[in-house]
């Protein structure tokens, strides 16, 4: 019996052993499955995926899918993403799929702040969001021209249709005479200095003048950007003290998500042709001219088109190609871009290659040790015509071919091109085949910021950059044209330039909530930028009849005309300390105390430092009881705010006594000692309120803002005994800008196939000057008969750029121009600036159709056509063209004078549909190709305006002594109409 019971026993034991090692065995399984967005059906990335009770989990890869090894034990999976509701499922078998919703609303939008991020619900300043979504498509070389009209308050006007063209950024008007209006950028917190490492085009000739300048900011490739975040008033700039006084633009860069790696691909491919030409006379209406005015020479025969002659059929590529993924410990994105683009005017081009890396890492079995990594380079190579700022009349491509006399060939009987030996016409043709500029600019943007959290309420970061530019340019000017100075000599010269800045900054972040009512953001930090430009360049004539490019032959130049220089500008340097808190109270009242401390050695040693604090607070009335029954607002908050900036943006060494090489041997001044120049001052306040009705279908915001800059930058020839040297001086006067802000967006119709958004956003603005000590001019106007004119004057009562010209009362009897000519013969009439913006948007959804449309406009300014006025006057007739509208009014004498009135101001009121796409998702395409995407895309597709120049939205630089003007067209690159056709797809 006893061995039975041993017998059982022992085979109870094998059972169970058996039994436990087969739910040893069993008690794992794998789950798998698919994570979509609810609304839009796709797969979702990212999202965290956690068997309920355990510790085991993983993330989705770029489709959605998922496989997730839990005990058996386990019944139910937890999906997790910030930007979704957490849902928890319970597994059929062993599949688990879910849709997750939204939870992301407009008031929990994340926006870009200073040196953080905030809940757009949370601000308290004046800020503008443009997400990717709603960047403009098509050509697209620099991200400014992706928010063009897409922001109250915010006007953007390139300086040509140049590839590559520099381009001008206004936040709430003009402000400054002297010490720069461009906003500061920001990426991903490196601040950029705003140099461009494009050596200068110096002087080549009188004629042909300078060459307008690049855009800084194209080193960035448009498709790696995520959002941008304009900054507009103190309240919110303040943080960036000095360099904040004109707006800032944070620029967010994507990143990597964490999942399986995924590969983006994206291609476009477009063609260009000039948009708006002008009423330059053909070679029958010239003809009819000459017999008009009884002229019996200046028919040669022929019938030539010369502007068409220069220009072709521009041609754009692009090419880009990103790859990201990771853990939550380690994500990354790396990217790979390639633009060619070809202007519309023959030998112009820009081809740009970018690499960009960003990389994320957590430490530390607390991961709180973290690191991200920033490396981006970038090549661009240009070809420049030559096309003119302040050209003489005969001396810009683009002005050459315009006044060509349309009976003339280009070209002699034997094919020779016709060169005006002795004459001032000079061939475009020739000239376009003579010249040849070519930039090359490469670019290294780093950056390393290591971060530890010491616990969920504080955290330090130190962010570590260096930005570094070099520039090289090689311009050439054959023998063979007739360009005084430059025929039977050539010109050649290569020259070479390097920017380079670094910066530290140490910030520590406190989030905390102090009860069940009170939260507090704080932000402590400190600063240090420093930035050194320096360069040199070699040019020579006398080349004769070299037949290599002259760039590349320095050396058979001619000694005697061998000019060797190089400049190595004083280094500017700030230091900064600033600090931020902001106070919530039951998300109904908002707080936000700002002060920035910065020193700058560009200061006299008796005003280094400089102070710029704000305040702002805001009410959200839609959290308050008595708003808790009402059908109209679904939020409702009211801001106000008021701060102060500074400027500094003026050159480095400026306010010391300063002596550099003028030759051999010799020296001279070019700024003198000013211990007690001090800091440009902004002070700016700021009331808002910002709406959502219709169950938040349509948001709104409405600013109005009023902005003083006193202590203005200016510089003057001192005083005798100095021998003509500058000095930098804050003069009496104040620069007022005010206006209203209005956004509206409207979600109009939300169907299940069937989406419409709508958006405007307009800016009335003021701009007006008061107490200057003395008026300051500017707008130079440059051609035949016109050397030393202006037509823009800075006086008390006027805005910036007001017009100051004489008046046109048309043509008297004797076919002169009458102009009035008493004592106060120049009058103020109108100004370059614009008293309303406006930007309208809109897109539509119809299944797995989109079209989307923007338009912007400008209104209430006027430009001054300087083309009309230098380059097709009558007195042309009989030697070069003239314009088909002085053929055909009254009849004026050949002998009226060349000068400035405002027969030449032109009202500047313009619309444009910018930009218009339809695209179609195709979706997943076979087992391999995903978010399969196929668009076309109209650029600049008409403009609606009385101006009679090539475009009322170009602004060409017209200088004079630094002090900036606006709204003056000459001669300028031509504005394009582009088509483009494209995909993007994933993998």
């Amino acid at each position: 019996m006893t061995a039975i019971l041993q017998q059982t026993k022992k085979g109870l034991l094998l059972t169970l052993a058996v039994v436990l090692s087969l739910v040893g065995f069993a008690q794992n399984v794998t789950v798998t499955g698919k994570v979509t967005d609810s609304k839009t059906g796709e797969g979702v990335p990212g999202v965290s995926v956690v068997g309920k009770g355990t510790t085991k989990g993983t993330t989705t890869g770029a489709d959605g899918a998922y496989s997730l090894s839990v005990p058996s034990t386990v019944k139910q999976l937890i999906f997790s993403n910030v930007s979704f509701e957490k849902q928890t499922v319970t597994i059929n078998g062993t599949t688990a799929n879910v849709s997750l919703i939204g939870t992301t609303s407009k008031g929990d939008e994340v926006v870009v702040v200073g040196y953080g991020t905030s809940r757009k619900k949370d601000l308290t300043g004046a800020i503008a969001s443009i997400k990717e979504k709603d960047f403009n498509r098509g050509v697209v070389t620099s991200p400014d021209q992706l928010i063009q009209g897409k922001a109250a308050g915010v006007q953007i006007i390139a300086a040509s249709g140049a590839p590559n063209a520099g381009i001008s950024v206004r936040i709430r008007g003009n402000s400054s005479v002297r010490a720069g209006n461009e906003p500061l950028y920001v990426v991903d917190g490196i601040q950029l200095s705003g140099a461009s490492a494009r050596p200068g085009s110096g002087s080549i000739s009188g004629d042909l003048g300078g060459l307008p300048g690049g855009n800084p900011l194209s080193f960035l490739n448009p498709n790696d950007i995520a959002s941008i975040d304009v900054l507009k008033d103190a309240s919110a700039t303040a943080i960036y003290g000095s360099r904040g006084s004109n707006g800032v633009v944070l620029i967010t860069t994507k990143r990597g998500v964490t999942g399986a790696p995924k590969l983006e691909i994206s291609s476009a491919f477009g063609t260009s042709k000039v948009s708006r030409t002008i009423d330059y006379a053909t070679a029958d209406q010239y003809r009819a001219g000459l017999k008009r005015y009884n002229l019996t020479s200046g028919d040669l025969g022929g019938n030539t088109d010369a502007f068409k002659a220069i220009t072709q059929t521009g041609a754009s590529q692009n090419y880009n190609v990103a790859m990201s993924g990771g853990t939550a410990d380690a994500r990354y994105r790396l990217s790979l871009g390639h633009t060619n683009q070809k202007g519309i005017i023959q030998k112009t081009d820009f081809v740009k290659y970018n690499a960009d890396l960003n990389a994320s890492f957590k430490f530390l079995e607390s991961k709180k040790l973290g690191l991200d990594i920033r490396m981006l380079t970038n090549q661009n190579q240009e070809n420049i015509a030559p096309i003119g700022n302040n050209s003489g009349f005969r001396g810009s491509l683009l002005g050459q071919a315009l006044q060509w006399n349309p009976t003339r060939s280009l070209f002699k009987p034997n094919g020779d091109l016709d060169i005006d030996n002795g004459g001032d016409q000079i061939n475009p043709l020739a000239m376009s085949r003579a010249y040849d500029d070519k930039t090359n600019i490469n670019t290294v943007f780093a950056a390393i910021t290591p971060s530890y959290k010491f616990n969920d309420d504080l955290e330090y970061k130190l962010l570590v950059s260096f930005n570094n530019s070099v520039g090289n340019r090689r311009q050439q000017l054959r023998s063979f044209i007739n360009v005084d100075g430059i025929q039977n000599d050539g010109f050649g010269r290569v020259s070479n330039a390097t920017v380079s800045s670094q910066q530290i900054t140490h910030t520590l972040n406190y989030n905390k909530k102090l009860s069940n009512k009170v939260r507090l953001s704080a932000l402590a930090g400190y600063e240090y930028n420093k930035i050194n430009e320096k360069g040199s360049e070699i040019s020579s004539k006398g080349f004769n009849s070299l037949t290599i490019n002259y760039y590349d032959g320095m050396a058979f130049g001619s000694q005697g005309t061998r000019i060797n220089s190089s400049y190595l500008n004083p280094e500017s340097e700030i230091q900064s300390y600033f600090t931020r808190a902001t106070l919530n109270i039951s998300e109904k009242y908002l707080v936000t105390a700002t002060m920035r401390v910065d020193g700058s050695n560009k200061f006299g040693a008796n005003n280094k430092y400089g102070y710029f604090p704000s305040f702002s607070a805001a009410w959200n009335i839609d959290k308050e009881g008595f708003m808790a029954n009402n059908n109209i607002f679904s939020s409702l908050k009211m801001r106000a705010g008021y701060g102060i900036t500074g400027n500094q943006d003026f050159p480095a060494g400026s306010a010391i006594t300063r002596y550099v090489a003028s030759g051999p041997g010799a020296y001279e001044q070019p700024s003198f000692n000013n211990p007690d120049l001090k800091w440009q001052q902004d002070g700016q306040s700021n009331v808002g309120i910002d709406f959502g009705i219709l169950n938040g279908r349509v948001t709104g915001t409405i600013d109005y803002f009023n902005k003083t800059t006193k202590n203005l930058l200016v510089t003057q020839v001192a005083a005798v005994p100095s021998p003509g040297t500058n000095i930098w001086r804050n003069v009496d006067g104040n620069i007022k800008n005010s206006g209203v802000e209005i956004s509206i967006n409207a979600n109009i119709i939300n169907k299940e196939d069937l989406s419409w958004n709508f958006g405007f956003n307009t800016t009335l603005q003021k701009n007006v000057v008061d107490g200057l000590s003395g008026p300051l001019l500017t707008g130079e106007i440059n051609g035949q008969g016109l050397s030393g004119a202006f037509v823009q004057r800075m006086s008390n009562g006027q805005p910036l750029n007001a017009f100051f010209v004489r008046k046109f009362n048309g043509i008297a009897s004797n076919g002169q121009a009458d102009l009035t000519d008493d004592g106060a013969f120049f009058q103020f009439n109108g100004s370059g600036i614009p008293t309303t913006l406006l930007g309208i948007n809109t897109d539509v959804t119809y299944k797995k159709w989109n079209f989307s449309a923007a338009m912007n406009g400008a209104f209430g300014h006027k430009i001054y056509n300087n083309t009309l006025n230098a380059v097709l006057p009558i007195n042309n007739l009989g030697k070069r063209n003239v314009s088909n509208r002085s053929l055909t009014g009254a009849q004026e004498a050949l002998s009226s004078p060349i000068t400035t009135s405002d027969r030449y101001l032109e009202k500047g009121n313009f619309i444009r549909l910018a930009n218009a796409t339809v695209s179609y998702n195709v979706g997943t395409l076979g087992k391999v190709f995903k978010n399969v995407n196929v668009f076309l895309t109209g650029q600049n597709l008409f403009v609606i305006t009385k101006f009679t120049g090539f475009d009322p939205e170009v602004n060409v630089d017209k200088n004079i002594n630094g002090v900036p003007s606006f709204g003056i067209e000459y001669t300028p690159y031509p504005a394009v109409r582009t088509f483009i056709v494209g995909f993007s797809l994933g993998l």
